[in-house]
Formats: C-alpha cells, structure tokens, sequence
C-alpha cells in the first residue's frame, strides 16, 4: 500500500463567523500548486489591496471578507460596501445558501436528498428538486461534450483506489474492474417532463464532487445578485473562484487571480483578471500516493480506471463557476490533445495546463499549455509571464 501525500485531516466546522477586515488578502489552500499562494498558504489568491486608511479619500467603497467553513474547505466571500457602513446581510445569506446546498448535495449525511436518489432511484423513477435536476442536466451535457472524462458516477473508482476514505492504494486487477462496471453516466435516465432520475442497473450513484462547490458559487452568485449586489469575488477552498462586476480599488478592472508555478512556489506563471466568469483549477498535488516509485493521483479517469498522468495541473476560465469546476477536472484527465480538442469546440473557454518539464539545465521545470485567450479574451494582455514558454494556444 502507498502513503496518501497531502491529505487534509482537520476537523470539520459549521461555524458562522464574519471577519470585517477591509481589503486583505485571503486564506488559500494550494491545489496542485496551482493557485498561486505564499509558503505558508495564506494570500495570494486574491490580489492585496491598500488599507482603508490608505485609501484615497474620493473612494466611496470597500471590501470586507465574510468567511465560513462548509463542503469540507474554507469559503471566504469578497463583498464591496460603502464606507460608511457594511452591507453584509446579502453576503451572509449567500453563505447561509451553500451551506443547505450542501445539506442537499452531500454523500456523507444520510438525509441528504442526493443519498435519497443514490438509495430509490435504481429502482423507481425518483423526483428531483428543480434546480438540482438542471445541475444534473448540465453534468449530462459535459460527459458528452468531455466523451465521458467528466462522470459524476465515477465514485466507485475514488473508493477502489482508496481517496474516498484518504487511504490511498492499488487496487487489484479485478477490483478496479468491478469498481469500472459500476461507473456510467449512460446509465442515468433524466425525464424532464417529470423531473425525475432514475439509474438503470443497480450499482449506479451519483457523487457532485467534482461540480458541486461551483454550483454552488453560480447559485450564491445569483443570491447576490437578487439583493442588488454588483461586484464581488467568492471562492470555495480556492480551487473554484466566482468572479461578479469590477473591483473598485483596482481602477475599474476585475479580480485579479495568480497562477503559481509548481517548481517554484514563490513566483507566479500568470495573472488572469476576471470579470462575470469563474476559474477553476484541478490537480493531484495535494491527494496522491506512491507505490514501488509511481505516483498515483487521485482524479481518475473515468473511461479506464486509472489516475490521470502527464499534468501538474489543469485551470479553466468559464462562464460559470460548476462549468469551470466540472471542465478543469474534465480537462485534467483529457491532457492536452483533448483538451484542445474541446476549446476547438467550445470558444467561450480558456484553458491553461501545466506539463512537468527541464530546462537546459536539467533542473525541474513547467511546460505551459494554453487555449483560447486570443479568441475568448482579444482585448486583455497577454496573462503569462515574460520569458516563459507558451504552446499548443497560439498565446504569441
């Protein structure tokens, strides 16, 4: 059996609690060494902004941070409020929404609605709420688009393989193949004229996972958005980030997200700036093992199996934040021939995929694979940093 790297055993909390602290930077967790943060995992996800009394004296507005802990990460909400007073009850409320939309997605509480249809729905045709039968919809549509690399059925493989109970380990031959006949979003009948879902042999269940925290980030989003709130940057454990208007203390400009380089974790890759789109990022960085000196990740690919292979990681800019959380896990197992494949056919995304790589040197290094920024983002800059090598995305 190999040792499970980069498991996050703390306990888990349903704390509310509010941090007022005007325009700092906010806490991250490092997935796959992606999402670019300082050494010890605090900050730079988000981009510094200058203290309130710094700030120049015609700025009317602000930033606070409003924070909570649920789907097992850390959710931290950038609002932008008037100096006079915050404005938080809209922020609060859009936390208070994804902490039921976990009461209603997760696989770990047995009066979830989601382990409801995991129990009846291979037996009866089982009702949906309205808007979860869209989410599942929506994961329909993705499996065909990715050809079936994003599968939210493919929990049986996350248990064979040992993630689901952070315990990594290989699998016997016949094990893994047992745990491949169960997977199949093929074998899900969605009727929308009754709203129901039902699995078409037993053995089937659905696990959100991989889409959840993003949509739930688009149904908070929509919350702020009904309370009048126009800008603002939300992020759920900092793999998956909602960004909502313009920034007021950066000019105008949206949110600004760094990409760090994995060899080097003090230096970032790129700078994205985000305005009414989501970033996503995925990547085996922090859940892998090793056995007999191969590593194993923990995103696997539903088709075959096996953990993916050959990234770093995988980053995704979209229109919706469970679009972006679906498609750079998506992307992640599609490597890069498949993922240019699917920013050919789907214009609207950028994709960036880090490749493990050496320099002249032979010392470690990052091959940089990026689609779609001339076409989906002509009028910003180029993202990447200077002097790094940039292929597959006609990014020069």
């Amino acid at each position: 059996m190999g040792r499970l790297a980069g498991m996050d055993h703390r306990r888990q909390s349903r704390r509310d609690f509010l941090r007022g602290r005007s325009a700092l930077g906010a806490a991250a967790d490092l997935i796959g060494s992606a999402i670019d943060t300082a050494a010890d995992a605090i900050g730079n996800v988000f981009p510094e902004s200058p203290p309130p009394a710094a700030l120049p004296r015609h700025t009317e507005q602000r930033i606070v941070t409003l924070a909570r802990r649920a789907m097992a990460c850390e959710w931290e909400l950038r609002l932008v409020v008037s100096r006079e007073q915050n404005e938080t009850t809209a922020g609060m409320a859009a936390l208070d929404l994804v902490e039921r939309l976990e009461d209603q997605l997760t696989v770990y509480r047995d009066d979830s609605e989601l382990i409801d249809i995991n129990r009846n729905a291979a037996a009866t045709p089982w009702p949906v709420e309205a808007r979860l039968f869209e989410l599942l919809q929506l994961a329909g549509e993705l499996y065909d688009e990715t050809g079936g690399a994003f599968d939210l059925t493919s929990g049986p493989l996350s248990q064979v393989w040992g993630f689901a109970q952070r315990a990594g380990v290989l699998p016997q031959e016949d094990a893994r193949l047992a745990a491949l006949q169960q997977v199949g979003w093929s074998d899900v009948m969605l009727d929308p004229a009754e709203r129901t879902l039902q699995y078409l042999r037993e053995g089937i269940e659905i696990n959100v996972n991989s889409i959840g925290k993003g949509y739930a980030l688009d149904r908070a989003g929509e919350l702020l958005s009904e309370r009048g709130v126009e800008a603002s940057l939300m992020h759920g454990g900092t793999s998956t980030l909602l960004a909502r208007g313009v920034n007021p203390l950066a000019e105008g400009a949206g949110w600004e997200v760094g990409l760090g380089d994995p060899t080097q974790p003090d230096q970032r890759l790129a700078k994205f700036v985000l305005r009414d789109e989501a970033f996503s990022t995925s990547g085996s960085g922090t859940q892998f093992f090793e056995y007999e000196g191969r590593r194993y990740g923990h995103l696997i690919d539903p088709r075959t199996g096996w953990p993916a292979e050959g990234l770093h990681s995988a980053s995704v800019i979209a229109p919706t934040a469970a679009q972006a959380d679906a498609l750079s896990t998506a992307c992640y197992i599609l490597g890069v021939e498949g993922t240019a494949e699917l920013c050919e056919r789907r214009p609207d995304l950028c994709a960036v995929l880090l490749a493990p790589a050496t320099d002249a040197d032979g010392a470690p290094s990052v091959r940089i694979h990026a689609f779609n920024f001339q076409r989906a983002r002509p009028n910003e800059p180029h993202p990447f940093r200077e002097g790094v090598e940039v292929l597959s995305g006609g990014c020069r």
